[in-house]
Protein backbone atom coordinates (compact mmCIF):
# COMPACT_ATOMS: atom_id res chain seq x y z
CA UNK A 1 0.00 0.00 0.00
CA UNK A 2 3.20 2.19 0.66
CA UNK A 3 4.50 1.51 -2.38
CA UNK A 4 1.49 2.35 -4.33
CA UNK A 5 0.89 5.67 -2.38
CA UNK A 6 4.52 6.44 -3.41
CA UNK A 7 3.97 5.18 -6.97
CA UNK A 8 0.74 7.55 -7.00
CA UNK A 9 3.09 10.56 -5.76
CA UNK A 10 5.36 10.26 -8.40
CA UNK A 11 3.26 10.35 -11.30
CA UNK A 12 1.81 13.25 -10.08
CA UNK A 13 5.06 14.98 -9.88
CA UNK A 14 5.86 14.04 -13.58
CA UNK A 15 2.61 15.05 -14.59
CA UNK A 16 2.15 18.54 -12.94
CA UNK A 17 4.75 20.17 -15.24
CA UNK A 18 2.42 19.26 -18.25
CA UNK A 19 -0.98 19.64 -16.17
CA UNK A 20 0.01 23.43 -15.71
CA UNK A 21 0.73 23.92 -18.88
CA UNK A 22 -2.03 22.32 -20.07
CA UNK A 23 -4.24 24.45 -17.92
CA UNK A 24 -2.48 27.71 -18.31
CA UNK A 25 -2.23 28.05 -21.86
CA UNK A 26 -5.25 26.11 -23.02
CA UNK A 27 -8.08 25.66 -20.41
CA UNK A 28 -7.72 28.76 -18.62
CA UNK A 29 -8.20 30.89 -22.37
CA UNK A 30 -10.89 28.80 -23.56
CA UNK A 31 -12.68 29.43 -19.63
CA UNK A 32 -11.80 33.21 -19.93
CA UNK A 33 -13.09 33.20 -24.04
CA UNK A 34 -16.18 31.77 -22.75
CA UNK A 35 -16.43 34.23 -20.24
CA UNK A 36 -16.17 37.32 -22.44
CA UNK A 37 -18.30 35.51 -24.66
CA UNK A 38 -21.31 36.65 -22.22
CA UNK A 39 -19.98 40.19 -22.40
CA UNK A 40 -20.03 43.17 -24.44
CA UNK A 41 -16.54 44.57 -24.77
CA UNK A 42 -14.29 46.86 -26.79
CA UNK A 43 -11.43 46.30 -24.85
CA UNK A 44 -10.83 50.11 -24.14
CA UNK A 45 -13.84 49.70 -21.08
CA UNK A 46 -14.88 47.23 -18.59
CA UNK A 47 -16.56 43.90 -19.78
CA UNK A 48 -20.32 44.68 -19.85
CA UNK A 49 -22.70 41.26 -18.57
CA UNK A 50 -25.02 40.65 -21.10
CA UNK A 51 -25.95 37.07 -20.95
CA UNK A 52 -26.36 35.01 -24.13
CA UNK A 53 -27.33 37.58 -26.25
CA UNK A 54 -24.31 37.24 -28.60
CA UNK A 55 -24.88 33.41 -28.97
CA UNK A 56 -28.69 34.76 -29.89
CA UNK A 57 -27.54 37.15 -32.67
CA UNK A 58 -25.14 34.99 -33.88
CA UNK A 59 -28.88 32.62 -34.88
CA UNK A 60 -30.99 35.02 -35.72
CA UNK A 61 -29.78 38.83 -36.63
CA UNK A 62 -26.62 38.19 -38.23
CA UNK A 63 -26.56 36.98 -41.97
CA UNK A 64 -23.08 37.42 -42.36
CA UNK A 65 -22.69 34.83 -39.83
CA UNK A 66 -25.30 32.22 -40.82
CA UNK A 67 -23.48 32.93 -44.41
CA UNK A 68 -19.95 32.43 -42.81
CA UNK A 69 -21.23 28.70 -40.94
CA UNK A 70 -22.68 27.58 -44.92
CA UNK A 71 -19.00 28.39 -46.41
CA UNK A 72 -17.14 26.49 -43.41
CA UNK A 73 -19.36 23.83 -43.89
CA UNK A 74 -19.20 23.53 -47.55
CA UNK A 75 -15.01 24.17 -47.12
CA UNK A 76 -15.09 21.30 -44.28
CA UNK A 77 -17.19 18.93 -46.83
CA UNK A 78 -15.39 19.82 -50.23
CA UNK A 79 -11.99 19.14 -48.49
CA UNK A 80 -13.06 16.23 -46.91
CA UNK A 81 -14.43 14.49 -49.89
CA UNK A 82 -11.16 15.57 -52.11
CA UNK A 83 -8.32 15.15 -50.25
CA UNK A 84 -9.30 11.86 -48.72
CA UNK A 85 -10.30 10.70 -52.45
CA UNK A 86 -7.08 12.17 -53.74
CA UNK A 87 -4.52 11.53 -51.35
CA UNK A 88 -5.73 8.21 -50.68
CA UNK A 89 -5.18 7.68 -54.98
CA UNK A 90 -2.15 8.97 -55.00
CA UNK A 91 -0.98 7.00 -51.70
CA UNK A 92 -1.97 4.20 -53.44
CA UNK A 93 0.04 4.88 -56.64
CA UNK A 94 2.85 5.88 -55.09
CA UNK A 95 3.46 2.95 -52.31
CA UNK A 96 3.00 0.36 -55.56
CA UNK A 97 5.88 2.93 -57.87
CA UNK A 98 9.45 1.08 -58.01
CA UNK A 99 11.12 3.97 -59.54
CA UNK A 100 10.43 7.22 -58.78
CA UNK A 101 8.50 6.93 -55.42
CA UNK A 102 10.23 9.97 -53.59
CA UNK A 103 10.51 12.44 -56.56
CA UNK A 104 6.81 12.06 -56.74
CA UNK A 105 6.51 11.72 -53.40
CA UNK A 106 8.31 15.35 -52.90
CA UNK A 107 6.58 17.04 -55.69
CA UNK A 108 2.68 16.05 -54.41
CA UNK A 109 4.18 17.11 -50.62
CA UNK A 110 6.00 21.06 -51.64
CA UNK A 111 2.97 23.05 -51.66
CA UNK A 112 2.40 21.78 -47.71
CA UNK A 113 5.38 23.49 -46.80
CA UNK A 114 4.75 26.30 -48.50
CA UNK A 115 3.03 29.56 -46.74
CA UNK A 116 -0.62 29.53 -47.15
CA UNK A 117 -0.73 33.31 -46.84
CA UNK A 118 1.86 33.97 -49.63
CA UNK A 119 -0.13 31.19 -51.63
CA UNK A 120 -3.60 33.21 -50.89
CA UNK A 121 -1.68 36.17 -52.42
CA UNK A 122 -0.02 34.39 -55.44
CA UNK A 123 -3.44 32.76 -56.55
CA UNK A 124 -5.24 36.39 -55.75
CA UNK A 125 -2.92 37.78 -58.50
CA UNK A 126 -3.40 34.64 -60.93
CA UNK A 127 -7.01 34.47 -60.88
CA UNK A 128 -7.38 38.32 -60.71
CA UNK A 129 -9.35 38.84 -63.86
CA UNK A 130 -7.06 41.68 -65.37
CA UNK A 131 -3.91 39.29 -65.20
CA UNK A 132 -2.75 35.74 -65.38
CA UNK A 133 -5.21 33.42 -66.05
CA UNK A 134 -8.05 35.49 -67.89
CA UNK A 135 -5.23 36.85 -70.18
CA UNK A 136 -4.03 33.69 -70.89
CA UNK A 137 -7.13 32.04 -71.65
CA UNK A 138 -8.23 35.46 -73.41
CA UNK A 139 -5.16 34.76 -76.52
CA UNK A 140 -7.17 32.03 -77.39
CA UNK A 141 -10.36 33.82 -77.80
CA UNK A 142 -11.99 32.48 -74.28
CA UNK A 143 -13.72 35.29 -71.72
CA UNK A 144 -12.66 33.50 -68.41
CA UNK A 145 -14.79 33.35 -64.94
CA UNK A 146 -14.79 35.83 -62.45
CA UNK A 147 -13.38 33.61 -60.36
CA UNK A 148 -12.98 35.22 -57.08
CA UNK A 149 -15.99 37.83 -57.60
CA UNK A 150 -18.98 35.98 -59.20
CA UNK A 151 -21.15 35.75 -56.33
CA UNK A 152 -23.77 33.76 -57.94
CA UNK A 153 -25.59 30.60 -56.64
CA UNK A 154 -26.01 29.22 -53.05
CA UNK A 155 -22.28 28.34 -53.18
CA UNK A 156 -20.06 30.86 -55.03
CA UNK A 157 -17.30 30.31 -57.36
CA UNK A 158 -14.69 31.48 -55.06
CA UNK A 159 -15.58 28.96 -52.48
CA UNK A 160 -15.41 26.23 -54.95
CA UNK A 161 -11.90 27.98 -55.99
CA UNK A 162 -10.48 28.48 -52.67
CA UNK A 163 -11.46 24.91 -51.75
CA UNK A 164 -9.74 23.81 -55.08
CA UNK A 165 -6.46 25.62 -54.02
CA UNK A 166 -6.20 24.50 -50.27
CA UNK A 167 -6.86 20.79 -51.70
CA UNK A 168 -3.84 21.54 -54.14
CA UNK A 169 -1.69 22.58 -50.93
CA UNK A 170 -2.72 20.18 -48.25
CA UNK A 171 -3.25 17.05 -50.13
CA UNK A 172 0.11 15.95 -49.50
CA UNK A 173 -0.08 15.79 -46.04
CA UNK A 174 -3.15 13.41 -46.01
CA UNK A 175 -0.98 11.36 -48.95
CA UNK A 176 2.13 11.06 -46.99
CA UNK A 177 -0.04 9.76 -43.49
CA UNK A 178 -2.20 7.58 -46.24
CA UNK A 179 1.82 6.26 -47.31
CA UNK A 180 3.15 5.79 -43.64
CA UNK A 181 -0.10 3.17 -42.86
CA UNK A 182 0.30 1.50 -46.21
CA UNK A 183 3.67 0.74 -45.83
CA UNK A 184 3.24 -0.49 -42.48
CA UNK A 185 1.08 -3.16 -43.48
CA UNK A 186 3.10 -6.68 -44.41
CA UNK A 187 3.92 -7.99 -48.01
CA UNK A 188 2.90 -11.34 -46.62
CA UNK A 189 -0.62 -10.62 -46.29
CA UNK A 190 -0.63 -9.50 -50.20
CA UNK A 191 1.36 -12.31 -51.07
CA UNK A 192 -0.86 -14.94 -49.36
CA UNK A 193 -4.07 -12.79 -50.98
CA UNK A 194 -2.62 -13.47 -54.53
CA UNK A 195 -1.46 -16.93 -54.03
CA UNK A 196 -5.48 -17.42 -52.96
CA UNK A 197 -6.49 -15.93 -56.01
CA UNK A 198 -7.72 -12.25 -55.41
CA UNK A 199 -6.90 -9.54 -57.89
CA UNK A 200 -5.25 -6.25 -56.70
CA UNK A 201 -8.89 -4.35 -56.33
CA UNK A 202 -9.72 -6.97 -53.95
CA UNK A 203 -6.24 -7.14 -52.35
CA UNK A 204 -6.95 -3.31 -51.57
CA UNK A 205 -10.64 -3.49 -50.61
CA UNK A 206 -10.01 -6.65 -48.11
CA UNK A 207 -6.39 -5.95 -46.76
CA UNK A 208 -5.45 -2.24 -47.27
CA UNK A 209 -8.72 -0.63 -46.46
CA UNK A 210 -8.99 -2.42 -42.74
CA UNK A 211 -5.67 -1.93 -41.86
CA UNK A 212 -5.34 1.98 -43.13
CA UNK A 213 -9.04 2.58 -41.32
CA UNK A 214 -7.06 3.96 -37.60
CA UNK A 215 -5.13 6.46 -40.17
CA UNK A 216 -8.28 7.34 -41.98
CA UNK A 217 -9.87 8.46 -38.68
CA UNK A 218 -7.02 10.66 -38.18
CA UNK A 219 -6.65 12.00 -41.27
CA UNK A 220 -10.34 13.00 -41.37
CA UNK A 221 -10.61 14.16 -38.01
CA UNK A 222 -7.24 16.81 -39.02
CA UNK A 223 -8.99 17.72 -42.08
CA UNK A 224 -12.50 18.62 -40.36
CA UNK A 225 -10.69 20.42 -37.76
CA UNK A 226 -8.23 22.03 -39.97
CA UNK A 227 -10.83 22.86 -42.47
CA UNK A 228 -13.55 24.51 -39.92
CA UNK A 229 -11.15 27.24 -38.51
CA UNK A 230 -9.06 27.39 -42.06
CA UNK A 231 -8.26 31.12 -42.63
CA UNK A 232 -5.09 32.79 -43.99
CA UNK A 233 -5.66 31.64 -47.66
CA UNK A 234 -9.16 32.87 -47.63
CA UNK A 235 -8.47 36.02 -46.15
CA UNK A 236 -5.69 36.72 -48.68
CA UNK A 237 -7.30 35.53 -51.26
CA UNK A 238 -10.89 37.42 -51.02
CA UNK A 239 -10.91 38.79 -47.63
CA UNK A 240 -14.55 37.35 -46.95
CA UNK A 241 -15.60 39.25 -50.32
CA UNK A 242 -16.96 40.33 -52.21
CA UNK A 243 -20.19 41.32 -50.10
CA UNK A 244 -19.03 39.03 -47.56
CA UNK A 245 -20.15 36.03 -49.65
CA UNK A 246 -16.91 34.21 -49.48
CA UNK A 247 -17.01 34.62 -45.11
CA UNK A 248 -16.24 31.43 -43.17
CA UNK A 249 -16.08 31.18 -39.68
CA UNK A 250 -12.28 32.42 -38.41
CA UNK A 251 -12.64 35.71 -40.67
CA UNK A 252 -15.77 36.53 -39.67
CA UNK A 253 -14.14 36.36 -35.75
CA UNK A 254 -10.95 38.10 -37.15
CA UNK A 255 -13.42 40.89 -38.74
CA UNK A 256 -15.60 41.33 -35.78
CA UNK A 257 -12.86 41.17 -33.25
CA UNK A 258 -9.59 43.15 -34.87
CA UNK A 259 -11.81 46.03 -37.29
CA UNK A 260 -14.85 46.64 -35.68
CA UNK A 261 -13.47 45.81 -31.33
CA UNK A 262 -16.58 43.53 -30.39
CA UNK A 263 -14.63 40.88 -28.57
CA UNK A 264 -17.37 39.60 -26.85
CA UNK A 265 -19.57 38.81 -29.51
CA UNK A 266 -15.84 37.47 -31.30
CA UNK A 267 -15.36 35.45 -28.14
CA UNK A 268 -18.98 34.12 -29.02
CA UNK A 269 -17.79 32.74 -32.69
CA UNK A 270 -15.05 31.10 -31.07
CA UNK A 271 -16.90 29.58 -28.38
CA UNK A 272 -19.52 28.52 -31.50
CA UNK A 273 -16.23 27.52 -33.71
CA UNK A 274 -15.02 25.52 -30.72
CA UNK A 275 -18.12 23.83 -30.08
CA UNK A 276 -18.47 23.01 -33.88
CA UNK A 277 -14.66 21.24 -33.90
CA UNK A 278 -15.72 19.38 -30.58
CA UNK A 279 -18.89 18.29 -32.26
CA UNK A 280 -17.33 16.91 -35.80
CA UNK A 281 -14.65 14.95 -33.59
CA UNK A 282 -16.97 13.45 -31.19
CA UNK A 283 -19.61 12.46 -34.68
CA UNK A 284 -15.97 10.79 -36.12
CA UNK A 285 -14.94 8.49 -33.31
CA UNK A 286 -18.56 7.52 -32.91
CA UNK A 287 -19.00 6.85 -36.67
CA UNK A 288 -15.46 5.32 -37.20
CA UNK A 289 -15.33 1.77 -35.24
CA UNK A 290 -11.58 0.73 -35.87
CA UNK A 291 -10.63 -2.80 -35.06
CA UNK A 292 -7.94 -4.43 -33.73
CA UNK A 293 -5.68 -6.61 -35.88
CA UNK A 294 -2.91 -9.07 -35.28
CA UNK A 295 -0.07 -9.25 -38.04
Amino acid sequence: MEKLFRDKKAICLFIAPGGILFTAILLVPIAYAVYISLCEWNALTQPQFVGFSNYIKIFTNDDIMKTAIKNSLFFTTFSLVTQQVIGLFLAVILSNLVKGKNLFKNIYYLPCVLSSAALGLLFSFLLNPKMGLNQILAIFGIQGPLWLMDVKGFIPLPMWVIGTVATWQYVGTTMMLYMAAIAGIPSSLYEASYIDGANKWQSFKNITMPLIKPMAKTTISLTCIGSLKFFDLIYNMTQGGPNNKTEVLATDLYNEGFKYFKYGYASAISVVLLAMCLLVTFIINKSIKVEDYEM
